[in-house]
């Protein structure tokens, strides 16, 4: 009769990272960003929000990352209505930054 086989003991990331302070700040700036980005994604228009994902939040600032320059010039023209949306929601203000990732990164 074999032997059954034990599987080390493994923690759920979330677990894992929410039971270190460093790490656990940087979940919670992650679910940070994602929530922010489902808020300002409501109102930007669908070909846009399509190409945008949500990047690094820190103290200064949330990074709004796009593959090209073309969708970053537009992207900045929405900068006022989405920190103006952000603030309606309650969020504290921060600087939205746009930056380019090439789709490698």
């Amino acid at each position: 009769m074999p032997l059954p086989m034990h599987q080390p003991f493994t923690r759920p990331i979330a677990e894992a990272l929410g039971a270190n302070a460093t790490l656990g700040r940087l979940l919670e700036r992650l679910r940070e960003s994602e929530a922010r980005m489902a808020t300002v994604r409501l109102v930007l228009p669908a070909a846009l929000a399509a190409h945008v994902r949500p990047g690094v939040l820190d103290d200064e600032g949330w990074n709004l990352l796009v593959p090209n320059s073309a969708v970053a010039a537009k992207l900045r023209q929405c900068v006022p209505l989405l920190a103006q949306v952000l603030a309606d929601q309650g969020w504290p203000r921060r600087e939205i930054r746009v930056k380019v990732q090439s789709e490698r990164a």
